[in-house]
């Protein structure tokens, strides 16, 4: 009788091991030996040859966990994902004190937009992009548009409070966003500035742009509510 893949994993998972292409921890070792790949060699440069030689895997695994290098590069990005960017909209959650609310999540965004792993990450994606397309749409999809529309729900619930007047909220959610990571973001992708902006730089920065977008969108009710405040 011969034995089917379905068979053979069936038997997997009686035995306790993982069926194929299931096991965490393969799957973590394959992206990690390709993170180092792509960063060494860019993702036009990396080959599956050499991420299987890095991850220390035969090239048969890690075609069972991965069709091609754009789907492991992708993995890759979403894992990266999942850990810089946890939680970095939780402080929009919490909107007692618009200003400091913008403060404090502008601060937060630019630590993880010009942190070097971010900074790698989107210059890889860039690199990529001409030749596949598709693949830097679906990581804006993925990444920047998903936080852009948080900063657009937050932005509307503060015009419905009578805190902001805003026309186009899509344009003003990213004037916000460009507002903070002025000067600091394109210093940091194109490698004029070698290290990461410190706290007092960002802090400026980030003040001084929260100012600009509050003149421009702010209400008097807003004005109201920054003066009680100091009064307290």
């Amino acid at each position: 009788m011969v034995e089917t893949t379905a068979d053979s994993d069936l038997l997997d998972l009686r035995k306790g091991r993982p069926a194929a292409g299931q096991d965490p921890v393969k799957r973590a070792q394959i992206i990690e030996g390709a993170r180092r790949v792509f960063i060494d060699k860019g993702f036009e440069a990396a080959s599956m040859n050499d991420i299987t030689r890095e991850a220390g895997v035969s090239k048969g695994t890690i075609y069972v966990y991965f069709a091609n290098k754009e789907e492991l590069f992708e993995a890759l990005i979403e894992e990266e994902r999942g850990t810089i960017f946890k939680n970095m909209y939780d402080v929009l959650d919490h909107a007692d004190d618009l200003r400091e609310t913008l403060v404090k999540f502008g601060k937060v965004l630019v630590v993880k937009i010009t942190s070097a792993k971010v900074i790698q990450a989107q210059r890889t994606v860039i690199g990529a992009s001409d030749r596949i397309p598709e693949l830097g749409a679906r990581f804006y999809e993925r990444g920047p548009k998903r936080g852009h529309d948080k900063v657009m729900d937050f932005l509307k619930a503060a015009v419905e409070r009578g805190l902001l007047k805003i026309d186009d909220v899509d344009l003003a959610a990213y004037q916000l966003t460009d507002l903070c990571l002025a000067g600091l973001f394109r210093q940091c992708i194109f490698s004029y500035r070698t290290k990461a902006p410190s706290q007092a730089e960002i802090d400026h920065v980030v003040r001084s742009g929260v100012n600009v977008f509050l003149k421009a969108y702010g209400t008097a009710m807003l004005a109201a509510e920054g003066e009680t405040s100091e009064s307290a």
